[in-house]
């Protein structure tokens, strides 16, 4: 890995580095010199790093000189000194021209006539003497650095350096001059250490440029171990489609092989084909040498920077070398090696890692002694709660067994749980097909339970609770499957929104798991009875009975059982209840327990999206934003992904994102074939809003007529949701002059018949259903032209109750344009409309935003008359501007000022960088600016 081309590419995650370093040159010793010798293995960036410290330290005054040392030992003495002054122009004198140095033993008089010739070009300036490839320098130029650092030239100098770290071993003369050097108070020594995991994805998204999938960049660091080099060529490659290794680091890592002692290659062939890290036991029999040998042997190729060693054992630094060695192998020599591996592994006399156990022996072409421990690895990765890797093991002994072998039957029903755990429904569906097939299959009951719960996590609600159905009545269904039964078909008709159901559900699956159930049972009846009184009956019964299953699953501590409680316990709080900060904290520690315990993707998606539901509600939408964003990552699948795609096209549907919000319903709609309506209602009611905002109410009214016709739901909060977005959608198509559909209307006056005759017995959900009744009869207000206040009035206190500020400020915009219609109160009505937009500029509410200011431009009323703008130059009146920004906000405007970029914010701050750019746009709203400097400047005038 040539220097030259370490130059090329972005420059990340040296910063801090070449602050420093220009730190250390500028500080110098006694003598006025000052040295920095940066060491690192090839491809690291060391070239880089000198080249834009030169340029920076040329920018601040010091006289700059750069030279390059060769590989060819003391036949060119003083090289790269030469060839620097060469490069400044300067051919006279005794230090450009090797002929003039003089005798051999005059080579003190031969130093004083360089040290001339170089304090000549510094002239009045400090001289900065860049060198290059130090661990080929010559003997001259070795005397000549002692000599300058150690003040005997009479010169201001400071040297910068960089040295091969692998070529520093054994008797290398430089160790000694560097050991000098270093008594030095002046001398510092950098260790330029491979980027790290974000700062590799980071130069891997600069050069594909552009978004880039996150498990793409991952494997660009795992493979170039954060060598910039590698890790630049691996992302190029990545940028032009190319599988294949490039020839260009294929030859480099080769012709770098090739260079080991015959016992180093021998190591680095081994360690490439074993599982990380290798134990030096192990290695000792799979490298057949002497003791002696293989230590002196592991030792070269560590100096080379090929291994690593620690505690556990040695590490490739570059996963890259085994895929380069992979394919130089025969396969018998290959196949060889794997077995010694496994013998080897099988002879330490202790319990075998199965999981490497089944690798070597699979590799060695011996399935019949790899499906064992493969079993053996798959049914630790389930002890352990590890799904994903249990599904893989399991797969792997699908993979090792026939068609018509025996323990097929036994291996299926394992894989298909295992792919359900970890969130591959669809496969555990297929692989449930193969193994309903097969003459030994289990039970009609079993097949109907796990077909019901693999259709339930996938999204399919109504053919799941069919199959629930079926489980019941077959004739083999045994006890305990019955109240297992019982329990998941009580959850689902919660999912479907059917309460009343689901409360019969819950009390016969709670009878029957008090004798015949298991503990998840219990939890999962528990929770579906709590959730399902709480809504239509009894809040604080019902919570206690959640909290008691939270208790009994705490103690079981099982992923599912947790799982289940924590989500009806966050979404109960965060829903009907309205304890919304309560529930989003209960979401988010769950989510933090249930991602230890490896179910991340599923589970732990689900309480993030209920958590990031709650903070839309609260009004903060960029935190609700970084929130999901996390749970993104962990690409969820069926019905945890509809949860995901739905809470995010919230946010966008509110930003006004409108290509990404119609992505996520079409994404939500292609996942959601059969569900249910609490999956189904909310995907119809985003639909509406956000056709009313591009102005397209036939399809708004298209999307809830849908709603209410297609759908069976006793969910008295999202059939009021529902019927305000349809209402809404028709005073909307009245307002802009296009025609009312009376049906709709009058279908839509029937749910609100529906909606008041059921509030009463609304239990917690009572407040909000009536908070909708309201909002849904100012609507009829509107659509009938009374543009009546009193009913947007009553809706803007309870909203305002319930703290939640975009129903609240959405009635504060409609009660404003009633009254100033109407000619009344216009003082109240003028302060409503504008704390209206405060609460949609705070919230990065634009579309909603842009409509209040419709509003205020008809009515020709001034938004930003008790906003001070940024020429004021009272103090008190900026700081009450200072004063509309949340203290996160006030924490990125600081940041701002500072002259940081967003990804730097992000970092500071710890969130991600398209939070930090929402942030900036509420800012900017708020403070009615429309650059970075303009906010700064009203930060730095308040400050």
């Amino acid at each position: 890995m040539a220097s030259q081309q370490e130059d090329d590419g972005l420059l990340v995650g040296r910063t801090g580095t070449l602050t420093d370093v220009q730190s250390y040159l500028h500080d110098a010793g006694p003598g006025g010199t000052a040295a920095v010798f940066v060491t690192g293995e090839s491809g690291v960036g060391k070239s880089r790093l000198l080249r834009e410290t030169a340029e920076a330290m040329r920018g601040s005054g010091f006289a700059v000189l750069s030279g390059t040392c060769l590989d060819i030992g003391d036949a060119s003495p003083l090289h790269p000194v030469l060839q620097a002054l060469r490069r400044h122009g300067d051919t006279g004198g005794p230090a450009s021209s090797p002929g003039a140095t003089g005798p051999a033993d005059d080579a003190g008089a031969l130093l004083d006539r360089v040290s001339r010739e170089l304090r000549a070009i510094a002239g009045d300036k400090r001289l900065l003497l860049v060198l290059d490839d130090l661990q080929w320098a010559d003997r001259s130029t070795r005397q000549l650095l002692l000599y300058l650092l150690a003040g005997l030239g009479d010169l201001r100098i400071s040297v910068l350096a960089a040295i091969r770290a692998e070529a520093l071993h054994g008797t290398h003369p430089l160790r000694r001059v560097l050991a000098e050097l270093r008594r030095l108070r002046s001398v510092r020594v950098v260790d330029l250490q491979p980027l790290n995991q974000e700062h590799t994805r980071e130069l891997v998204a600069g050069i594909v440029g552009g978004s880039v999938a996150l498990e793409d960049a991952d494997r660009v660091y795992k493979r170039s171990g954060g060598n910039p080099f590698v890790a630049e060529e691996l992302a190029r490659d990545l940028r032009d489609g190319r599988v294949e290794l490039s020839d260009t680091l294929r030859e480099i890592f080769l012709s770098r092989v090739d260079e080991l002692p015959a016992n180093a290659h021998a190591v680095v062939h081994a360690l490439a084909a074993g599982v990380e890290p290798v134990d030096h036991a192990v290695l000792s029999r799979v490298v057949p040498l002497p003791e002696d040998q293989l230590i002196e042997a592991i030792r070269a190729a560590i100096a080379q920077r090929f291994v690593s060693s620690d505690s556990d054992g040695y590490r490739l630094r570059h996963r890259l070398v085994a895929e380069v060695l992979e394919q130089e192998v025969l396969p018998a020599e290959a196949a060889s090696l794997h077995r010694r591996y496994a013998e080897a592994v099988e002879s330490t006399g202790v319990e075998p890692d199965h999981a490497r156990l089944a690798f070597h022996w699979q590799r060695a072409g011996v399935p019949s002694r790899a499906l064992p421990p493969v079993i053996a690895a798959a049914r630790s990765a389930e002890q352990l709660y590890g799904f994903a890797e249990a599904h893989r093991y399991w797969t792997i002994a699908l993979q090792l067994t026939a068609e018509e072998g025996q323990e097929r039957t036994e291996l299926l029903g394992h894989a298909a749980e295992s792919a359900h755990q970890c969130g591959e429904h669809l496969l555990a569906l297929s692989r449930l097909g193969e193994l309903a097939g097969r003459p030994d299959g289990p039970g009609q009951c079993d097949l109907h339970l796990r077909r019901a719960r693999y259709l339930a996590a996938a999204g399919r609600s109504a053919t799941a609770e069919t199959e629930y159905e079926l489980a019941l009545e077959a004739p083999d269904c045994s006890p305990q499957q019955r109240a297992s039964a019982a329990a998941y078909l009580a959850e689902l008709l919660l999912h479907l929104g059917r309460y009343a159901d689901a409360n019969h559900r819950a009390r016969e699956a709670l009878e029957l798991a008090a004798v015949d159930g298991s503990t998840a049972d219990l939890v999962r009846a528990s929770a579906a009875l709590g959730f399902s009184a709480a809504f239509r009956e009894d809040p604080d019964a019902g919570l206690a009975v959640i909290r008691h299953a939270v208790e009994i699953a705490e103690r079981s501590g099982h992923p599912d059982d947790l799982g289940v409680a924590y989500l009806h316990l966050a979404e109960l709080l965060t829903g009907p209840l309205n304890s919304i900060e309560e529930g989003v904290l209960v979401a988010r520690r769950g989510a933090d327990r249930l991602a230890q315990l490896g179910v991340g993707r599923t589970y732990q998606t689900r309480l993030l999206a209920i958590a990031g539901n709650g903070l839309f509600r609260i009004g903060q939408w960029a935190e609700a934003d970084a929130m999901l964003d996390i749970a993104m990552r962990h690409r969820p699948s069926g019905a945890d992904a509809v949860e995901l795609l739905l809470s995010r096209c919230r946010l966008w549907v509110g930003f006004g994102e409108v290509d990404n919000a119609r992505r996520d319903l079409d994404a939500a709609a292609t996942l959601l074939a059969g569900g249910g309506a609490r999956h189904v209602l909310p995907m119809l009611t985003l639909r509406a809003g956000l056709a009313m905002w591009q102005g397209e109410h036939a399809e708004a009214r298209a999307a809830v007529q849908r709603g209410l016709t297609e759908t069976r739901s006793d969910d008295l909060v999202l059939l009021g949701v529902l019927a305000w977005h349809g209402l809404r959608a028709e005073a909307e198509a009245h307002v802009a002059g296009t025609p009312v559909d009376p049906g709709a209307v009058r279908r839509l006056k029937t749910v609100l018949g529906r909606l008041s005759e059921g509030v009463n017995n609304a239990g917690a959900a009572r407040a909000v259903v009536e908070g909708y009744l309201d909002l849904c009869a100012a609507e009829v207000s509107r659509i009938e032209d009374r543009q009546d206040p009193e009913p947007w009035a009553r809706a803007v206190t309870i909203w305002d109750r319930r703290q939640q500020p975009y129903p609240a400020a959405y009635a504060r915009l409609r009660h404003a344009e009633a009254s100033l219609q109407r000619r009344v109160r216009r003082a109240a009505a003028i302060a409503g409309l504008r704390q209206a937009y405060a609460t949609a500029t705070a919230m990065g509410a634009r579309p909603f935003a842009n409509e209040i200011r419709g509003v205020a431009q008809r009515f020709r009323v001034s938004l930003a008359d008790d906003t001070p703008t940024v020429e004021m130059a009272a103090p008190e009146r900026i700081v009450d501007e200072l004063a509309v920004l949340t203290g996160r906000e006030r924490e990125v405007l600081e940041a701002v000022a500072e002259g940081l970029t967003n990804r730097e914010i992000g970092e500071k701050l710890f969130i991600s960088e398209r939070t930090v750019g929402v942030h900036l746009g509420h800012i900017f709203d708020k403070l009615q600016v429309r650059t970075r400097v303009q906010a700064s400047r009203v930060y730095l005038t308040a400050a």
